[in-house]
């Protein structure tokens, strides 16, 4: 609810961001049974990687919180106004931070760009399915064959 009335602004402080949402937005966390935050950025936080892991980590179990990460790389490294961040990496290094990061605290991570989907745990979940699918489907139709060939 508070979401559609930000301006996009600031700067890539995400513990200060994840510190403001679990510890005064989340007022009510005692009456759900778990929530989730989605991060959605184009860049790599000001703060090292492991801190963050660390405290994300710390947080979720307090009270069932799983962080999802959207990452969106976009051409160049500069933000809309121009200004090199704190911290710079790049996409792939990016990447792989945002997913240690998402692991600790048992979320999911999404990774994309103007080409389309480099990486998504959901729709890399949706392929093992449609894997273990396959192989079940051709087990059976194996078995059938081998059941006709008795007859």
């Amino acid at each position: 609810r508070w979401v559609l009335s930000l301006q996009c602004r600031g700067s890539r402080n995400f513990m200060g961001a994840l510190r403001r949402a679990v510890e005064v937005d989340f007022k009510d966390k005692d009456k759900h049974k778990s929530q989730g935050l989605y991060l959605l950025t184009t860049g790599i936080p000001d703060q090292e990687t492991h801190t963050i892991s660390t405290y994300v980590a710390e947080v979720c179990r307090g009270f069932d919180l799983q962080l999802h990460v959207c990452l969106f790389s976009a051409t160049g490294s500069t933000d809309s106004s121009g200004v090199i961040p704190a911290r710079y990496a790049n996409p792939r290094e990016t990447a792989s931070a945002f997913k240690e990061i998402v692991q600790a605290a048992n979320g999911r991570f999404h990774w994309f760009g103007e080409a389309g989907i480099f990486e998504s745990d959901d729709i890399t979940s949706i392929m093992s399915e449609m894997e273990k699918a396959k192989n079940y489907s051709q087990k059976c139709a194996f078995l059938v064959e081998s059941l006709k060939q008795r007859s």
